[in-house]
């Protein structure tokens, strides 16, 4: 029987309930909505995948359902801290980034008859002419001096730096601490330096801790042959089409128009996935964070910040609105902070071109940009201070990891709030070291994909090229990307990055 993840009702009940107790809803009504779940035979959450074992019976499906909707129907006690909406986050702010003015000149064309604005509405590659051979003029941005600055040379390395990492954590993925901890020490692989491998893993081992069934045959080193499909990849892929058909003024109805046109419904997950059902549903946004989403603040809106950040170079505040505006459809609270961090943090990396050396940004002023824009009594931004500090406090990396674990025991290892801590904390620690940050980040366990995919786009966007990563991370890529989403696949990261630096000169 076909059993789907991350939609079913019966499934869905349990992550509510933990999500319930995070956000501070009451506990009584809370504990008595379980309690009626339980009486009932109702089953505890998956522990790690999407889908329970067995179907539910007719009844308890239903049941699950009006749960879900009456624990949607509490109130949050963290909401005067934790908004979602724009205005009261800002508000919340003290620090908020000042506004970059993007007025373009009076003699640049507006986006609607922008020269390439039929490609960009195709949201296609032109195959018959190079994207590189507009003249500068088409790019000038004397009100945005910084967008000028950011060539394509940190564009390709920040393209390159996202899929190096999320193909270093792939095949470890859902996989506990200690197995990746022990598959890596197996193969004289830790500290973490290089893509796993199953070559000289001990059976036993292997049988204990299973390599990621999808990832294995794409992502073990031995088996790497260009960059594989990850949803890591999809959305900023995706990302790019919004611009390129929408511009920078899009709408959170743009990303589910455009989600319903190009994004395959079987490769979205957790909180997307729920959020296009409810679009199929009739539900409109952003009621479809919400709409029996208990997903809303796992990490999906954070791996969806790169592109904001990287179009908006030098304007964390504008990359953060961007990002506000497409986790809004799926995500609430933690879930859009941890988005407007990571976006905040890329663009202020991006800014006065980054690797160009002398007033470039160090990686401890991006995350502080990250965290000016969050509400500073709000859950992620204490865990992002708190991951920050114990990465100073400890020389050893997996002190700090254990610390964080334990801190965060409650939390699913998807959520944003966790995760987006050990995302701080590598990038901390390695004091922007590209290789040691992203080693750091997956070897800390979680949401390894996504987290060695963030943490790779903005240290290897501050090494500033392709050049200044180690060969032996990137040519294993073949300057390939596999994908599904629109007619993107086979993609060179050098095309990726020439697509990305159009968009981030659009006013």
């Amino acid at each position: 029987m076909l059993r789907l993840t991350w939609v079913q009702p019966e499934d869905l009940i349990g992550h509510e309930l933990r999500q319930a107790a995070q956000d501070g809803r009451s506990a009584t009504a809370v504990a008595a909505v379980a309690a009626r779940w339980r009486a009932a035979g109702g089953p505890e959450a998956p522990p790690r995948a999407g889908a329970s074992p067995r179907p539910a019976s007719r009844y308890l499906r239903l049941l699950a359902g009006d749960l879900l909707d009456e624990l949607a129907d509490l109130p949050s006690g963290l909401a005067d801290d934790e908004p979602t909406d724009l205005g009261a986050i800002k508000s919340l702010c003290p620090e908020w980034p000042s506004p970059v003015d993007t007025a373009p000149p009076a003699s640049d064309h507006p986006a609607a008859d922008h020269p390439d604005a039929d490609h960009r509405r195709a949201g296609r590659l032109d195959a018959d002419r190079s994207w590189t051979d507009r003249p500068d003029t088409d790019h000038r941005r004397s009100s945005r001096p910084d967008t000028d600055r950011l060539g394509t040379e940190p564009l390709e390395a920040a393209w390159l730096g996202r899929a190096v990492g999320c193909l270093l954590g792939k095949p470890v993925e859902k996989l506990p601490l200690d197995g990746i901890r022990r598959l890596a020490r197996a193969t004289g692989n830790w500290p973490l330096n290089y893509y796993f491998t199953a070559l000289g893993v001990p059976g036993e081992l292997a049988a204990r801790y299973p390599w990621n069934r999808r990832s294995a045959a794409t992502s073990l080193a031995e088996n790497i042959d260009g960059m594989p499909e990850d949803d890591d990849l999809d959305y900023p892929l995706l990302n790019l089409l919004l611009l390129q058909r929408y511009g920078k003024g899009f709408t959170t109805t743009d990303v589910a128009r455009l989600w319903l046109d190009e994004l395959p419904a079987g490769r979205s997950f957790t909180a997307e996935r729920v959020a296009y059902r409810n679009l199929l549903d009739g539900v409109e946004p952003p009621r479809t964070a919400r709409h029996r989403n208990p997903f809303r603040e796992w990490i999906g809106a954070l791996i969806r910040a790169d592109v904001h950040g990287w179009t908006n170079p030098g304007d964390p505040a504008g990359a953060a609105e961007q990002a506000h505006r497409d986790a809004t459809l799926t995500h609430t609270a933690g879930g859009v902070h941890a988005a407007m961090f990571g976006a905040a943090v890329i663009a202020t990396a991006a800014g006065t071109g980054a690797g160009a050396g002398g007033d470039r940004p160090d990686v401890h002023a991006c995350l502080r940009a990250g965290l000016a824009v969050v509400p500073p009594r709000s859950r992620l931004a204490r865990a992002v201070r708190e991951a920050v500090r114990l990465a100073h406090e400890h020389h050893d990396f997996t002190t700090v990891v254990d610390r964080l674990h334990a801190l965060h025991a409650g939390a699913h290892w998807v959520h944003a709030v966790p995760n987006t801590a050990l995302i701080a904390a590598a990038i901390t620690h390695a004091d922007g070291d590209f290789t040691g940050a992203v080693c750091r980040a997956v070897s800390g366990g979680w949401d390894t994909d996504s987290n060695g995919a963030t943490v790779g786009g903005v240290t290897a966007l501050l090494a500033g090229s392709p050049a200044a990563l180690p060969e032996r991370w990137t040519a294993p890529l073949k300057n390939r990307l596999a994908t599904s989403v629109g007619d993107f696949n086979g993609v060179g990261f050098d095309t990726l990055a020439r697509l990305t630096r159009l968009e981030a000169s659009r006013p």
